[in-house]
C-alpha cells in the first residue's frame, strides 16, 4: 500500500499558509474516495498560486475515519481531524466514491450540518452527494452525481432534482460528477473569483482543453460523442433510457420517431453495433445493478423497476450479462474483493455477441425481454 503526503503531514510540500491565501478550501474524504479527482482539483489551485504574484488558495484534507485514508486506487492520504474552524464563505468539498452510498458515520454527517449552518459553501463530489443528502442539505436542490449511480441516488432521495451533467451550482450548494469534471468545476470557480483569463492560463498549463461548461454531458457512447451518432439513434437511446421500467417495443420507438422499424434497426446496428433490443436489455440490466447496489429494494422489486415481467427472466439475463446472481451484487465493492469490477459494459456485450454468434444471444434476448 502506497502513501501520499498531504498538507496535514508536516513533511509534505504544504500549500501556502491559510492566512496568506485569498481563499481556503477543505476536502472531507471517506474511505475508497477517488484520489485522481481530488488531486486534479488541488492541481488547479496550485497552478493558480504559481501564476499569481500572491497566493490565491490554501487547502487541507480532513476525515473522521482515521489519520490515513485509503483511496480506491490503494494509495493512502494523511488527513487532519475536522474541527469547527472552517469559516463562513470558505468551501468544503465532500468526496465519496465506492460504498459511499452506504456511508452513515453520524459524526461526519453532524459536522457537515454544522458547517452548513455556519455559512460554509458546500460541494459534493461524485458520491459525496449521499453524505450531503443524508445530512439533509440537498432537499429541494438541484444536484449532480456520476451517471452510473444516478438512478440509485434518485430512488433514495426523490426530493433532490438530479441533472446528468458535469457539475451544478445552486446557490451555496455545488455538486460535481467526479472524474475530470472536477477540473472543469475548479476552473469555473477560479474564473468566477479571479477572471476567465487566469482560468484559461491554468488550463494551458494543464494541457486541458477545451474547458467544458457545467451542462456538458457526462457520457460518450463507445468512445464517440453522442453528437456524432445519427439523430435517429440519439433520439432512440433517449427514449430507451426514459422508459426503463416499461420498455417500449421497437415498433413503438420507430413510431415515436416517425421512421420505419427497418430503417431504425439499420441505423442502430451501424452506429452502435447491436440491435435496439440488445442495447435496451443492456441498459435495463445496468439500471438493475445500480439499484441492487445503492437501494434496499428487493430483487423482485428491482426486476420490476427494470422492466422485467418475471423474476426468473430477470435472474437469467442478469447472470448471462454479469456472470453472477443479482443477490451477489448488493455491494458495489464487496469487502472480500481486492478491487471492484463492472463487467457489463457495452464493449464486453458486443464482444460476447461477436464471439458467440448472433443466433444464441438473440435466443437469450427473446426469452429475457419479457
Amino acid at each position: 500500500m502506497s502513501k501520499i503526503r498531504t498538507s496535514s503531514d508536516p513533511a509534505a510540500m504544504a500549500p501556502p499558509p491559510r492566512d496568506q491565501a485569498a481563499r481556503h478550501v477543505a476536502f472531507l474524504i471517506v474511505p475508497r474516495f477517488n484520489m485522481m479527482t481530488m488531486m486534479t482539483m488541488i492541481e488547479v489551485m496550485r497552478i493558480a498560486n504559481y501564476l499569481s504574484p500572491a497566493p490565491l488558495y490554501s487547502w487541507e484534507v480532513l476525515s473522521f475515519d482515521g489519520q490515513e485514508i485509503t483511496a480506491s486506487n490503494g494509495f493512502t492520504v494523511g488527513t487532519a481531524v475536522p474541527d469547527d474552524h472552517i469559516r463562513r464563505g470558505e468551501t468544503l468539498f465532500v468526496l465519496g466514491s465506492w460504498n459511499a452510498e452506504n456511508y452513515k458515520n453520524t459524526h461526519t454527517l453532524a459536522w457537515i450540518r454544522r458547517q452548513a449552518r455556519g455559512g460554509v459553501r458546500m460541494c459534493s463530489v461524485e458520491l459525496g452527494c449521499y453524505l450531503l443528502a443524508r445530512a439533509g442539505l440537498l432537499s429541494g436542490k438541484r444536484a449532480t452525481t456520476h451517471w452510473s449511480w444516478m438512478s440509485g441516488f434518485e430512488e433514495q432521495f426523490d426530493e433532490v432534482t438530479v441533472a446528468e451533467q458535469l457539475f451544478t451550482i445552486d446557490g451555496q450548494m455545488m455538486s460535481c460528477a467526479g472524474g475530470l469534471a472536477g477540473v472543469d468545476l475548479m476552473l469555473r470557480v477560479v474564473g468566477d473569483e479571479h477572471g476567465e483569463r487566469l482560468a484559461g492560463e491554468i488550463a494551458d498549463q494543464m494541457l486541458y482543453h477545451p474547458i467544458r461548461p457545467a451542462n456538458a454531458p457526462q457520457r460518450r457512447t463507445m468512445g464517440r460523442g453522442m453528437e456524432s451518432l445519427a439523430p435517429m439513434v440519439r433520439e432512440a437511446i433517449t427514449l430507451i433510457e426514459k422508459n426503463i421500467a416499461e420498455p417500449l417495443t421497437v415498433p413503438e420507438i420507430a413510431g415515436e420517431l416517425g421512421v420505419s422499424q427497418r430503417q431504425l434497426e439499420r441505423q442502430f446496428k451501424a452506429s452502435i453495433g447491436c440491435t435496439v433490443v440488445q442495447f435496451g436489455l443492456l441498459l435495463r440490466l445496468q439500471h438493475a445493478r445500480v439499484l441492487l447496489i445503492s437501494t434496499s429494494l428487493s430483487v423482485r422489486e428491482i426486476a420490476t423497476a427494470s422492466g422485467f415481467n418475471t423474476l426468473s427472466h430477470f435472474a437469467y439475463s442478469f447472470g448471462k450479462c454479469f456472470g453472477r446472481r443479482p443477490s451477489d451484487y448488493r455491494q458495489a465493492w464487496p469487502e472480500k474483493d481486492a478491487t471492484p469490477s463492472w463487467p457489463g459494459t457495452l464493449s464486453k456485450f458486443l464482444e460476447a455477441l461477436e464471439n458467440r454468434g448472433a443466433a444464441k444471444p438473440m435466443q437469450i434476448l427473446r426469452k429475457t425481454s419479457g
